[in-house]
């Protein structure tokens, strides 16, 4: 499959100064699904990296329905209006969103709001036109919003899915290496992703030593408390102070490299570990909660370093597994169930890919991207006014056809 996207549509706010891209990587089954990020370094060529990542996600997810697709604004998500640039950018792409372009969220942006946006305009969930008159996943649909509703250790469960996939991948390799129990971990980001990994990680016996947010870095040799940072975290993901402990040491957020780990997680914005800081790195096992964490450069750093690595796709997959396993009826729609199903492909997935790159003596990502690359490249569904079947354009004598 061309490694070119599908399909780059530009929009520029008319109100601000912000300016957005939906990248479609591919179709498969007229179906692609990704989230929205905003932050004000967002530029084209990240929204289509992503994009990218997102269709090699859905293969290592075992999808067989879902291509990759990603939303990028280039505005700052702690703004007043911020809900608003969102608001505009949606109703820009609802024409593409009512037609199989699943569009949800992603750093910056909350799913809330998202749904709350399409249900504005008659949108529940996007899906394409055949979806639309299917029963099993118009039920399916149902129970996924009924999911969202559902908590699991005090958390709603959309917000710890792609958190407890991270730490399930993390703890597998890091078994798999034969580290010793209680290794220390340090997790860059605190929003839902890495606050939900951290619990986790916590929760299996790891000791988090440090954790850095928008504003500063906070550590503790003995580990820190990661349930009480979380019971009192702001809505951006940020810690309070207040509620440290007397022995937790706060640095400039700049510092998250500089404290000796085992495990290192980001779980932020893309590029953080670079040419210029990638020797910097302390741990034998960096895992990409976020996605594309290291850039290009950065990346051959940690390889020559023998830094064991699980890439983003393969460990921050929880959410989008989640999202197709309910609504097409692979699991029970209940919380439970969908996280032992996410453990359980993160374990396989992790399994697979060390076992295979042992084998090959190679770096994980370069066997990861063998292993999970998408090959299917499929049109977007379309229906004609003049037709009552759902047909796809395939090349374009079709689409004459289709118009005449």
């Amino acid at each position: 499959m061309s490694k070119k996207p599908y399909l780059i549509v530009e929009w520029n706010d008319t109100e601000t100064d912000a300016k957005g891209w939906m990248v479609v990587h591919n179709f498969v089954k007229g179906y692609t699904g990704g989230g929205t990020r905003m932050h004000p370094s967002v530029t084209k060529e990240e929204v289509e990296r992503l994009a990218e990542a997102m269709a090699y996600k859905y293969v290592a997810s075992e999808s067989e329905t879902t291509g990759g697709c990603k939303g990028g604004i280039a505005y700052d998500y702690k703004a007043p209006d911020a809900y608003d640039v969102l608001r505009r950018y949606m109703i820009a792409m609802l024409p593409y969103i009512d037609n199989g372009v699943s569009l949800g969220s992603d750093l910056g942006t909350k799913y809330n709001d998202v749904l709350k946006i399409f249900r504005e305009f008659g949108i529940d969930i996007p899906l394409t036109q055949s979806m639309k008159s299917n029963p099993a996943v118009l039920k399916g649909i149902k129970n996924y919003d009924d999911l969202l509703l559902q908590k699991i250790d005090g958390l709603y469960v959309n917000d710890v899915v792609t958190g407890y996939g991270v730490a399930f991948s993390a703890d597998e390799a890091w078994k798999y290496k034969n580290g010793e129990e209680g290794a220390r971990v340090v997790i860059q980001g605190f929003g839902c992703v890495g606050a939900s990994c951290a619990l986790k990680l916590s929760q299996l016996g790891y000791k988090v030593v440090g954790i850095s947010d928008a504003n500063l870095f906070v550590t503790c040799e003995d580990g820190l408390d990661v349930q009480k940072l979380l019971d009192h975290k702001n809505e951006f993901g940020e810690m309070d102070q207040n509620y440290f402990e007397d022995d937790y040491v706060v640095r400039p957020n700049a510092e998250w490299l500089d404290v000796d780990c085992d495990i290192l997680i980001p779980c932020a914005l893309e590029d953080v570990i670079n040419k210029s800081n990638a020797d910097q790195v302390k741990a034998s096992l960096v895992v990409e909660a976020a996605n594309i964490p290291i850039s290009a450069e950065g990346d051959e750093i940690i390889k020559e370093k023998a830094i064991d690595i699980v890439n983003d796709f393969v460990a921050n997959l929880g959410a989008i597994r989640s999202y197709d396993a309910v609504i097409f009826g692979l699991v029970e729609p209940n919380p439970q169930a969908v996280i032992d199903d996410i453990e359980k492909l993160c374990r396989k997935n992790v399994r697979t890919l060390f076992t295979e790159a042992e084998r090959q003596s190679r770096y994980q990502r370069d066997v990861a991207y063998e292993i999970f690359k998408p090959e299917k490249s499929d049109s977007m569904e379309y229906v004609s006014p003049n037709l009552t079947a759902v047909q796809s354009i395939t090349s374009r004598r079709d689409c004459v056809q289709i118009l005449n």
